[in-house]
């Protein structure tokens, strides 16, 4: 078992050295715009899952995916010339779902604004139900307390001669 951060350096170096090969090397004009997002190693080294996107239709992203595989060997010969490891790790290339992703949280995020704005028009003309300020507000207690002993005093003394 390699370290973990050896592991991550391997990853790093395999995923310029893919993504230098497609660009200077590869010669296929169903390559599209491809973007290499990530490259994570195993933690023997043997295996490499090498992440990417790709700009465009679903066509053109099935056709950049028929590439990949079919250069996968002279991609990893490149990548065990750039490493410099003994043993040379497999390769899978990977569609990463990051656009998909972001896509679809970009349009959660305006279906919230939007339903936030009808909200919002919406409490612009309401008027409470009860009380306009429905919250107790302190009483002035000194003359409260002046009447109220008075009064518990009469119903006191009427209690008393009811008995």
């Amino acid at each position: 078992m390699a370290d973990p951060a050896r592991a991550r350096k391997i990853a790093d170096r395999i995923k310029v050295i893919v993504a230098e090969y497609l660009e200077f090397r590869v010669k296929d004009e169903r390559l599209g715009f491809v973007t290499i997002t990530d490259a994570r190693v195993t933690g023997d080294l043997q295996h490499a899952s090498v992440f990417y996107t790709v700009f465009g239709s679903t066509e053109e992203r099935q056709a950049t995916a028929d590439v990949l595989e079919s250069n996968k060997g002279r991609i990893r010969s490149a990548v065990g010339k750039g490493i410099g490891i003994r043993l040379t790790p497999s390769i899978e290339f990977i569609a990463d779902a990051l656009p998909e992703g972001a896509a679809h949280l970009e349009d959660l995020v305006a279906q919230t604004r939007a339903r936030d704005e009808e909200l919002a028009r919406a409490a612009a003309n309401a008027k409470p139900a009860g009380d306009p300020d429905p919250y107790r507000k302190p009483v002035d207690r000194a003359e409260d307390d002046v009447d109220t002993d008075a009064d518990s005093h009469a119903e006191a003394g009427a209690d008393v001669e009811a008995r």
